[in-house]
């Protein structure tokens, strides 16, 4: 294949780049608004654990549903057609949780709001590669970036900007802001010059998916992926509730907390693909994952009104192993077709794994009436991870499973 050569970033491309990001931005502000202000949601709506475990499980179990859906239904009514409905249900979802007035209209305005980010997680990868085949690894680093600004974001000013102006003013001024990132894609789409090659979502080979069905990587790969997203989803459902009552903190530095947690993110997006990729450190990478994972529980279990906010740090860094898991699909596989295939599986069962989390340490929180127990929960998930990771640091490729 010959390299496409590349060209000026924002040559003929300012639109698509500016979307690009407002799109990313936009994939996690709904999942993080919510726990910090959730008292004061809870004193005008009733809300009891179990309806919290299941809008903290409604994420994962979109991106589940929707990582199958949206490629038929991109290839039938194009990518930025399919984009710019998800952004308008976005939009309507976000506004319909600041309006909700019960926790059934609550669940229903996330699931619209979720089934949309959805989409948008699918929509992102071939929007690159279409605009940008010469700058793929640059963009995917700017939207996962944009990604991760905005799960720290709203944690931070969801608790002012509620004792300012109300819950429902914090929940729905985001649909404000994805209501802006609908304007450089309609643009682009009424722009007499746009050129764009078509490029669709590509379906993995049916062959492939039966294959991964019986591939230890492939399900280790899957547990890989599931444990960050498992003990993420848990921290954005629970843990500003979690802190206030273990350590005593207010809303506000609840939510801090909650925005330093999301936070370490950040570095790991950038660092864990390149020490993976370049030097094949998966075992350490793998090894520090769980320590740091254990190490932030235990503190919370046993001295969580010391050095609160290191517990939180350390915990945080254990969601490394999603950047991890993310570059291991295309390092464990010989072929375009047999990454295609492995990231579908991965994904899809990993997210109905990560689905669990926050519907469990509901119940748990519910049935014990303290936080032991769920943390504990917390603190095992690294128990299979450690096992899975084992096999996935193997260098071995997925297709060679399938010849043997």
């Amino acid at each position: 294949m010959t390299p496409i050569p590349p060209r000026p970033l924002w040559a003929g491309r300012s639109l698509a780049l500016i979307g690009i990001a407002l799109v990313a931005f936009n994939l996690r502000t709904a999942v993080a608004s919510l726990s910090p202000i959730i008292d004061q949601v809870g004193a005008e709506i009733a809300l009891d654990p179990v309806v919290l475990g299941l809008l903290g499980m409604l994420p994962p179990l979109s991106f589940a549903v929707f990582g199958i859906l949206t490629p038929l239904i991109a290839r039938r009514f194009g990518l930025e057609g399919t984009l710019l409905v998800a952004l308008v249900a976005l939009s309507a979802g976000l506004a319909w949780r600041g309006l909700s007035g019960s926790a059934l209209e609550l669940l229903a305005a996330s699931t619209l709001t979720f089934a949309a980010i959805g989409v948008g997680n699918v929509l992102l990868p071939p929007l690159v590669k279409r605009y940008f085949p010469d700058r793929i690894g640059l963009m995917t680093a700017l939207y996962v970036t944009a990604m991760s600004v905005s799960s720290f974001m709203p944690p931070l000013i969801a608790v002012p900007v509620a004792d300012a102006a109300g819950w429902r003013v914090s929940l729905g001024e985001w649909a404000v802001v994805a209501a802006l990132a609908l304007v450089p894609w309609i643009t682009l789409l009424v722009h007499p010059k746009r050129q764009a090659p078509e490029a669709l979502p590509e379906e993995a080979d049916r062959g492939q998916l039966r294959h991964a069905l019986r591939s230890p990587l492939a399900w280790s790969l899957a547990v890989v992926f599931a444990m960050p997203g498992f003990n993420s989803y848990a921290a954005f459902a629970w843990l500003p509730v979690l802190l206030r009552d273990l350590a005593g903190v207010s809303p506000a530095e609840a939510g801090a907390l909650l925005a330093l947690y999301a936070a370490m993110g950040l570095p790991a997006g950038l660092v864990v693909p390149v020490v993976a990729a370049r030097y094949g450190k998966v075992r350490l990478l793998v090894v520090v994952a769980i320590a740091a994972l254990a190490l932030g529980y235990l503190g919370l279990l046993l001295v969580p009104m010391v050095a609160t906010w290191l517990w939180v740090a350390l915990a945080g860094i254990g969601p490394m192993l999603f950047p991890l898991a993310l570059v291991l699909i295309n390092l464990r596989t010989r072929t375009h077709s047999g990454a295609v295939g492995l990231s579908a599986f991965v994904q899809s069962a990993g997210y109905l794994m990560v689905a669990t989390g926050p519907l469990l340490v509901g119940i748990l929180a519910e049935q014990t009436g303290d936080w032991v127990w769920p943390l504990l929960l917390l603190l095992a998930s690294a128990v299979p991870v450690a096992i899975a990771g084992a096999v996935v640091a193997r260098p071995r490729y997925f297709e060679d499973e399938r010849d043997a």
